[in-house]
């Protein structure tokens, strides 16, 4: 199987010193993500949308990046409780997985769709 290195396919746009400076070591984290095809746009006849990202620990969160959301407990510390980043790498390996168009697709049922948040929503209780 042929592998791309984000690295040096997207370099001069991603390894901006910006994008460091902004989100520090998620964003390396980030590009990894990204590197590794981890992210999927979910879709539904509806036009509802949902992303998953599976985690370097292999455990797959949901991201909602029209609310700015997602399902890692990184994010609900880091982000909601403490407010001391912007956002979660598995977030921003969804923002720049739209910029590079790099996402895997996959198109459902609404009715599947509700049972992929439930199911999220179950085992997070």
């Amino acid at each position: 199987m042929w592998s791309f290195s984000v690295d040096a396919y997207y370099g001069p746009v991603l390894h901006h010193p910006r994008l460091k400076f902004v989100f520090g070591s998620s964003a390396v984290q980030a590009l990894d993500l990204v590197d590794r095809q981890s992210i999927t746009l979910i879709s539904s006849p509806s036009g509802r949308r949902v992303y998953q990202v599976l985690g370097s620990s292999g455990k797959t969160y949901t991201c909602l990046a029209s609310c700015h959301y997602c399902s890692c407990p990184a994010f609900a510390f880091s982000v909601l409780w403490k407010s001391d980043s912007l956002l979660c790498k598995h977030l921003l390996a969804v923002y720049l997985s739209q910029v590079t168009s790099t996402c895997q697709q996959l198109s459902v049922s609404d009715k599947q769709l509700t049972d992929i948040l439930l199911t999220e929503k179950t085992h997070e209780a």
